[in-house]
């Protein structure tokens, strides 16, 4: 072989060896739909955008038994836990009605807007809209919402202590019938309006669907009265629903 054959042969294995090279360090190609590897399925950004929270059981009363000064009391309840929570941007309502002297009642379902309604750990569906809430059709009679022990959450997104947990606070304030409307029989069902931590009795839900042979989450029983040692000794603790009204 001579002097420039050898050359020629040295210059084809120089350009073999470096084109392996690049080839080996080339990422392979993932089958069809499936993401490369390091890289969410998708493509999309690693860390999902919060839940949309859109509904929550306040972490907390206003620890003057049913007294949460009237529905506007309630309402900024609601709105004050919710900014805690960065939720602040919504228009926050309690679900609860109110039968005001010489007014027309209000009704808790026409108070939190039209959903649908997340929770805000996970960002589980609740509802979709009023009449899925309160199974206003036979079909959504029959299926139900999505309210329970495993999908209701503070606006901390923290669990809520239901029946059998120490202390049991299942009882959420609501002053409604099963359809989400006021009483119209003459009685008290809401402590005055929610002016009261004395006088008159609260119409309670079970978030947990659990206790009392009634597992209605809006109206499964009275409580024995209005005051904060009342509503803890009933299963309760002056707790209730808010619902972004937007």
């Amino acid at each position: 072989m001579d002097r420039r054959q050898r050359i020629f042969r040295a210059a084809v294995l120089a350009v073999v060896t470096v084109s392996g090279l690049v080839f080996a360090q080339q990422p392979a190609t993932p089958p069809a739909g499936q993401a490369p590897a390091g890289q969410p399925p998708g493509g999309g950004r690693q860390g999902a955008p919060p839940p949309p929270m859109s509904f929550f059981v306040t972490s907390m009363g206003k620890g003057d038994g049913a007294n949460l000064g009237g529905l506007a009391g309630a309402d900024a309840h609601c709105q004050a836990l919710a900014t805690a929570a960065g939720q602040g941007s919504k228009t926050w309502h309690a679900y609860l009605s109110a039968n005001p002297q010489g007014q027309p009642a209000v009704n808790a379902r026409d108070r939190i807007g039209n959903g649908p309604w997340y929770n805000g750990r996970s960002g589980t569906p609740i509802a979709k809209d009023v009449a899925d809430l309160h199974g206003d059709t036979l079909d959504q009679a029959r299926l139900g919402n999505n309210l329970s022990r495993t999908t209701v959450f503070s606006e901390k997104g923290e669990p809520i202590n239901g029946a059998g947990q120490t202390p049991n606070e299942h009882d959420m304030l609501t002053g409604s019938q099963t359809d989400g409307r006021a009483y119209t029989d003459g009685q008290d069902h809401t402590c005055n309006n929610w002016t009261s931590n004395a006088t008159g009795r609260a119409q309670l839900g079970h978030f947990d669907r659990t206790g009392g042979g009634n597992t209605s989450w809006n109206s499964a029983h009275p409580s024995r009265g209005c005051s904060q040692p009342d509503l803890v000794a009933t299963g309760g603790a002056g707790k209730f629903y808010c619902f972004a009204i937007n």
